[in-house]
Protein backbone atom coordinates (compact mmCIF):
# COMPACT_ATOMS: atom_id res chain seq x y z
CA UNK A 1 0.00 0.00 0.00
CA UNK A 2 1.61 3.60 -0.84
CA UNK A 3 2.01 5.62 2.34
CA UNK A 4 -1.11 7.90 2.25
CA UNK A 5 -3.39 4.64 2.90
CA UNK A 6 -1.68 3.57 5.41
CA UNK A 7 -1.72 6.35 7.18
CA UNK A 8 -5.32 6.29 6.86
CA UNK A 9 -5.22 2.78 8.41
CA UNK A 10 -3.18 4.55 11.10
CA UNK A 11 -6.20 7.22 11.47
CA UNK A 12 -8.81 4.77 11.55
CA UNK A 13 -6.90 2.83 14.43
CA UNK A 14 -6.69 5.67 16.60
CA UNK A 15 -10.29 6.40 15.81
CA UNK A 16 -11.72 3.39 17.29
CA UNK A 17 -9.69 3.71 20.42
CA UNK A 18 -11.09 7.30 21.17
CA UNK A 19 -14.55 5.36 21.43
CA UNK A 20 -14.26 2.90 24.21
CA UNK A 21 -16.49 0.55 23.05
CA UNK A 22 -18.45 0.20 19.95
CA UNK A 23 -21.44 -1.53 18.17
CA UNK A 24 -20.79 -2.09 14.26
CA UNK A 25 -23.40 -2.82 11.59
CA UNK A 26 -22.18 -5.53 9.49
CA UNK A 27 -23.17 -6.82 6.63
CA UNK A 28 -20.78 -9.29 5.26
CA UNK A 29 -19.78 -6.56 2.81
CA UNK A 30 -15.90 -5.46 2.69
CA UNK A 31 -16.77 -2.03 4.03
CA UNK A 32 -18.36 -2.95 7.22
CA UNK A 33 -16.15 -5.96 7.87
CA UNK A 34 -13.08 -3.51 7.44
CA UNK A 35 -14.56 -1.37 10.27
CA UNK A 36 -15.58 -4.20 12.55
CA UNK A 37 -12.22 -5.74 12.54
CA UNK A 38 -10.30 -2.84 13.03
CA UNK A 39 -13.01 -2.33 16.04
CA UNK A 40 -12.38 -5.56 16.93
CA UNK A 41 -8.63 -5.58 16.75
CA UNK A 42 -8.52 -2.24 18.87
CA UNK A 43 -11.38 -2.47 21.63
CA UNK A 44 -11.44 -6.63 21.74
CA UNK A 45 -14.41 -7.55 23.88
CA UNK A 46 -15.74 -3.70 23.80
CA UNK A 47 -16.64 -4.65 19.88
CA UNK A 48 -19.97 -6.44 18.68
CA UNK A 49 -20.82 -6.84 15.22
CA UNK A 50 -24.25 -6.93 14.59
CA UNK A 51 -26.01 -8.09 11.32
CA UNK A 52 -29.89 -8.23 10.64
CA UNK A 53 -30.34 -11.69 9.58
CA UNK A 54 -33.96 -10.61 7.43
CA UNK A 55 -34.93 -11.46 4.25
CA UNK A 56 -33.49 -8.77 2.13
CA UNK A 57 -30.01 -10.03 2.68
CA UNK A 58 -28.62 -13.24 0.83
CA UNK A 59 -27.75 -16.21 3.44
CA UNK A 60 -24.50 -16.11 2.11
CA UNK A 61 -23.74 -12.82 3.34
CA UNK A 62 -25.11 -13.70 6.44
CA UNK A 63 -22.92 -16.78 6.81
CA UNK A 64 -19.93 -15.30 5.58
CA UNK A 65 -20.45 -12.58 8.73
CA UNK A 66 -21.12 -15.17 10.78
CA UNK A 67 -17.98 -16.85 9.60
CA UNK A 68 -15.67 -13.48 9.90
CA UNK A 69 -16.68 -12.58 13.19
CA UNK A 70 -15.92 -16.29 14.40
CA UNK A 71 -12.17 -16.27 12.99
CA UNK A 72 -11.36 -12.74 14.57
CA UNK A 73 -12.90 -14.11 17.38
CA UNK A 74 -15.67 -11.21 17.83
CA UNK A 75 -18.19 -11.14 19.34
CA UNK A 76 -21.29 -10.89 16.94
CA UNK A 77 -24.89 -10.70 17.19
CA UNK A 78 -27.84 -11.83 14.47
CA UNK A 79 -31.04 -9.76 14.74
CA UNK A 80 -33.87 -10.05 12.29
CA UNK A 81 -35.55 -6.70 11.47
CA UNK A 82 -38.84 -6.50 10.50
CA UNK A 83 -38.94 -3.70 7.22
CA UNK A 84 -41.07 -5.88 5.45
CA UNK A 85 -43.85 -5.65 8.17
CA UNK A 86 -43.27 -1.53 7.27
CA UNK A 87 -45.68 -0.64 4.85
CA UNK A 88 -43.67 2.32 4.36
CA UNK A 89 -40.57 -0.17 3.32
CA UNK A 90 -42.91 -2.64 1.68
CA UNK A 91 -44.39 -0.37 -1.12
CA UNK A 92 -40.81 0.13 -2.39
CA UNK A 93 -40.60 4.12 -2.66
CA UNK A 94 -37.52 5.89 -3.97
CA UNK A 95 -36.47 6.42 -0.41
CA UNK A 96 -36.70 2.49 0.64
CA UNK A 97 -33.85 2.47 2.22
CA UNK A 98 -34.32 4.95 4.57
CA UNK A 99 -37.36 2.78 5.83
CA UNK A 100 -34.98 -0.45 6.09
CA UNK A 101 -31.89 1.76 7.69
CA UNK A 102 -34.41 3.45 10.52
CA UNK A 103 -35.53 -0.07 11.31
CA UNK A 104 -32.01 -1.24 12.18
CA UNK A 105 -30.91 1.36 13.76
CA UNK A 106 -33.44 1.75 16.30
CA UNK A 107 -32.78 -1.62 17.01
CA UNK A 108 -29.36 -1.31 17.72
CA UNK A 109 -30.24 1.49 19.77
CA UNK A 110 -31.94 -0.91 21.76
CA UNK A 111 -29.21 -2.85 21.97
CA UNK A 112 -26.44 -0.14 22.23
CA UNK A 113 -28.51 1.15 25.36
CA UNK A 114 -29.03 -1.99 26.85
CA UNK A 115 -25.35 -2.64 26.63
CA UNK A 116 -24.24 0.89 28.26
CA UNK A 117 -22.22 1.01 24.48
CA UNK A 118 -22.08 4.99 23.76
CA UNK A 119 -21.40 4.46 19.55
CA UNK A 120 -23.17 2.80 16.53
CA UNK A 121 -20.92 2.28 13.31
CA UNK A 122 -21.97 2.10 9.96
CA UNK A 123 -19.66 1.03 6.96
CA UNK A 124 -20.34 4.35 4.75
CA UNK A 125 -17.13 5.59 2.84
CA UNK A 126 -16.63 8.76 0.68
CA UNK A 127 -17.81 7.17 -2.90
CA UNK A 128 -21.25 6.47 -0.87
CA UNK A 129 -21.51 10.41 -0.40
CA UNK A 130 -22.55 11.06 -3.87
CA UNK A 131 -24.87 8.18 -4.76
CA UNK A 132 -28.87 8.33 -4.06
CA UNK A 133 -28.59 7.06 -0.26
CA UNK A 134 -31.74 7.60 1.45
CA UNK A 135 -30.13 5.30 4.47
CA UNK A 136 -27.30 8.20 4.95
CA UNK A 137 -29.87 10.22 6.65
CA UNK A 138 -30.93 7.74 8.81
CA UNK A 139 -27.61 6.88 10.16
CA UNK A 140 -27.45 10.97 10.69
CA UNK A 141 -31.02 10.93 12.33
CA UNK A 142 -30.04 8.10 14.73
CA UNK A 143 -26.26 9.59 15.25
CA UNK A 144 -24.47 6.62 13.50
CA UNK A 145 -20.88 7.33 12.52
CA UNK A 146 -19.08 6.65 9.38
CA UNK A 147 -15.28 5.82 10.25
CA UNK A 148 -14.58 5.39 7.15
CA UNK A 149 -16.20 8.48 6.00
CA UNK A 150 -14.17 10.67 8.63
CA UNK A 151 -11.18 8.87 8.31
CA UNK A 152 -11.08 10.12 4.39
CA UNK A 153 -11.69 6.54 2.55
CA UNK A 154 -12.77 5.96 -0.51
CA UNK A 155 -13.26 2.29 -2.17
CA UNK A 156 -10.15 1.76 -3.65
CA UNK A 157 -8.49 2.94 0.09
CA UNK A 158 -10.79 -0.73 1.42
CA UNK A 159 -10.11 -2.87 -1.02
CA UNK A 160 -6.16 -2.23 -0.39
CA UNK A 161 -6.11 -2.25 3.39
CA UNK A 162 -8.53 -5.65 3.38
CA UNK A 163 -5.86 -7.11 0.97
CA UNK A 164 -2.96 -5.86 3.42
CA UNK A 165 -5.23 -7.41 6.49
CA UNK A 166 -5.61 -10.15 4.81
CA UNK A 167 -9.49 -10.29 5.11
CA UNK A 168 -11.42 -13.21 3.58
CA UNK A 169 -13.92 -11.14 1.80
CA UNK A 170 -11.57 -8.69 0.89
CA UNK A 171 -12.01 -9.36 -3.25
CA UNK A 172 -15.68 -10.05 -2.33
CA UNK A 173 -17.91 -8.62 -5.40
CA UNK A 174 -20.02 -5.22 -4.67
CA UNK A 175 -23.32 -6.19 -3.17
CA UNK A 176 -26.18 -4.94 -2.06
CA UNK A 177 -29.95 -5.42 -0.23
CA UNK A 178 -31.88 -8.17 -3.04
CA UNK A 179 -34.46 -5.42 -2.74
CA UNK A 180 -32.02 -3.24 -4.70
CA UNK A 181 -33.15 -5.36 -7.72
CA UNK A 182 -37.04 -4.40 -7.81
CA UNK A 183 -37.83 -1.30 -9.74
CA UNK A 184 -39.44 1.42 -7.55
CA UNK A 185 -42.64 1.30 -7.05
CA UNK A 186 -42.92 -2.35 -7.36
CA UNK A 187 -44.09 -4.01 -3.79
CA UNK A 188 -41.24 -5.75 -1.79
CA UNK A 189 -42.35 -9.29 -0.45
CA UNK A 190 -40.51 -12.00 0.90
CA UNK A 191 -41.82 -14.24 -1.61
CA UNK A 192 -40.45 -12.36 -4.19
CA UNK A 193 -36.56 -11.83 -2.20
CA UNK A 194 -36.57 -15.61 -2.25
CA UNK A 195 -37.15 -15.77 -5.94
CA UNK A 196 -34.57 -13.36 -6.49
CA UNK A 197 -31.88 -15.02 -4.48
CA UNK A 198 -32.78 -17.95 -6.01
CA UNK A 199 -31.81 -16.69 -9.41
CA UNK A 200 -28.82 -15.22 -7.97
CA UNK A 201 -27.48 -18.12 -6.83
CA UNK A 202 -27.89 -19.75 -10.14
CA UNK A 203 -25.38 -17.19 -11.56
CA UNK A 204 -23.33 -17.54 -8.93
CA UNK A 205 -23.27 -21.29 -9.12
CA UNK A 206 -22.54 -20.95 -12.93
CA UNK A 207 -19.63 -19.44 -12.13
CA UNK A 208 -20.69 -15.65 -13.20
CA UNK A 209 -18.37 -13.08 -10.49
CA UNK A 210 -20.44 -10.05 -10.54
CA UNK A 211 -23.85 -9.88 -11.65
CA UNK A 212 -27.60 -8.48 -10.65
CA UNK A 213 -30.84 -10.29 -11.48
CA UNK A 214 -32.98 -7.22 -11.71
CA UNK A 215 -36.64 -8.23 -11.32
CA UNK A 216 -39.23 -6.96 -14.00
CA UNK A 217 -42.50 -8.76 -13.40
CA UNK A 218 -41.97 -12.26 -16.22
CA UNK A 219 -38.53 -10.75 -16.95
CA UNK A 220 -35.54 -11.44 -15.17
CA UNK A 221 -32.65 -8.71 -16.94
CA UNK A 222 -29.49 -9.70 -16.20
CA UNK A 223 -26.48 -7.59 -15.42
CA UNK A 224 -23.04 -8.96 -16.13
CA UNK A 225 -20.11 -7.73 -16.43
CA UNK A 226 -18.86 -7.41 -20.47
CA UNK A 227 -16.33 -9.48 -19.79
CA UNK A 228 -18.60 -13.12 -18.69
CA UNK A 229 -21.27 -11.94 -21.98
CA UNK A 230 -19.74 -14.42 -24.21
CA UNK A 231 -20.11 -17.21 -21.17
CA UNK A 232 -23.90 -16.20 -20.85
CA UNK A 233 -24.42 -16.65 -24.72
CA UNK A 234 -21.70 -20.00 -24.38
CA UNK A 235 -24.07 -21.60 -21.89
CA UNK A 236 -27.86 -19.65 -22.58
CA UNK A 237 -30.49 -22.90 -22.65
CA UNK A 238 -29.37 -23.64 -19.41
CA UNK A 239 -29.40 -20.24 -18.08
CA UNK A 240 -32.41 -19.60 -19.49
CA UNK A 241 -34.51 -23.38 -18.16
CA UNK A 242 -32.85 -22.01 -14.37
CA UNK A 243 -34.30 -19.03 -14.32
CA UNK A 244 -37.34 -20.20 -15.50
CA UNK A 245 -37.17 -22.62 -12.94
CA UNK A 246 -37.44 -19.68 -10.81
CA UNK A 247 -40.62 -18.51 -12.59
CA UNK A 248 -38.94 -16.48 -14.73
CA UNK A 249 -41.16 -16.24 -18.57
CA UNK A 250 -38.72 -13.97 -19.95
CA UNK A 251 -34.71 -13.90 -19.55
CA UNK A 252 -32.57 -10.67 -21.23
CA UNK A 253 -29.01 -10.13 -21.23
CA UNK A 254 -28.41 -6.13 -20.32
CA UNK A 255 -25.72 -5.36 -22.80
CA UNK A 256 -24.85 -2.00 -20.71
CA UNK A 257 -24.06 -4.49 -18.49
CA UNK A 258 -23.21 -4.50 -14.53
CA UNK A 259 -23.96 -1.38 -13.18
CA UNK A 260 -23.79 -1.02 -8.62
CA UNK A 261 -27.41 1.09 -7.84
CA UNK A 262 -28.73 1.04 -11.94
CA UNK A 263 -32.11 1.48 -9.98
CA UNK A 264 -31.05 4.21 -8.55
CA UNK A 265 -29.91 6.33 -11.88
CA UNK A 266 -33.32 7.60 -12.93
CA UNK A 267 -32.99 9.25 -9.32
CA UNK A 268 -29.85 10.90 -9.68
CA UNK A 269 -30.79 12.35 -12.67
CA UNK A 270 -34.17 13.59 -11.61
CA UNK A 271 -36.34 11.43 -14.20
CA UNK A 272 -39.99 11.10 -12.50
CA UNK A 273 -40.95 7.31 -11.24
CA UNK A 274 -44.25 5.82 -11.00
CA UNK A 275 -44.05 4.87 -6.52
CA UNK A 276 -46.77 2.61 -5.85
CA UNK A 277 -48.98 2.33 -2.80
Amino acid sequence: MDIEVLNKLGDLRRYMRGLDSALVALSGGVDSSLVAFIACQELGPKALAVTSGSQSLKREDLVLAQSITADWGMQHLVIETAELENSDYARNPVNRCYYCKSTLYVEMRKIARDRSIPWILNGTNLDDMGDHRPGLLAAQEYEVRSPLVECGFRKADIRAVAAHLNLKNAGKPQAACLSSRVPYGTPVTRDLLVRIERAENVLSGMGFTQFRVRHHGDVARLELIPAEFQMAIEHRAELVAALKACEYQFVSLDLYGFRSGAMNHSVARGIPLKVGS
